[in-house]
């Protein structure tokens, strides 16, 4: 509170949710490729994924509109926290050569957004029964007015920033 002068403690920015994606290109040739994905995604998070789908068409990529192309999950509370600590705590740790996240990540209004290459780097994940190696990105949105104040939460909440 005293080093961006809050004067009450409400003023405090806290974790309102954190989102997390898996983008699904090539859903629109593989129709098991998403429930391949919902599975995954379901055992990362703990809570059953919504299917997103294009806006808009697209010819270059042979999509139209409405066909599904990723999947994501919105946690708050209870959920969100306890998949934060398991991200902060065991899985950021078991990525190798891992110097830490972007610093530059944010979006200037105090929320952090960054990418993990595979899915199998989380434990409930078995290796064996992984189909293809799929990335997803993981948004976690704050309540932080500036840059700062969102790196600050973040730090203290434990995420290893590179350079840090």
């Amino acid at each position: 509170m005293a080093e961006f002068a809050y004067r009450n403690v409400m003023q405090v920015p806290r974790v309102e949710k954190i989102v997390v994606n898996i983008g699904l290109g090539e859903a629109t040739k593989n129709a098991q490729a998403l429930e391949a994905a919902e599975k995954d995604l379901a055992a990362i998070t703990g809570q059953h994924p919504v299917v997103t789908r294009a806006r808009k068409a697209i010819s270059s990529f042979k999509l139209r509109k409405g066909m599904p192309i990723g999947m994501m999950v919105t946690l708050r509370g209870g959920r969100m926290y306890d998949f934060l600590d398991k991200l902060l705590n065991v899985t950021l740790p078991r990525l190798r050569d891992f110097q830490g996240t972007p610093v530059n990540s944010f979006d200037g209004r105090g929320n952090y957004t960054f990418g993990l290459k595979e899915q199998i780097i989380f434990p409930e994940i078995e290796y064996d029964k992984v189909d293809r190696v799929r990335g997803l990105e993981v948004s976690i949105i704050t309540t932080a007015r500036t840059n700062d104040e969102g790196r600050k939460l973040l730090e203290l909440l434990g995420m290893p920033f590179a350079g840090a």
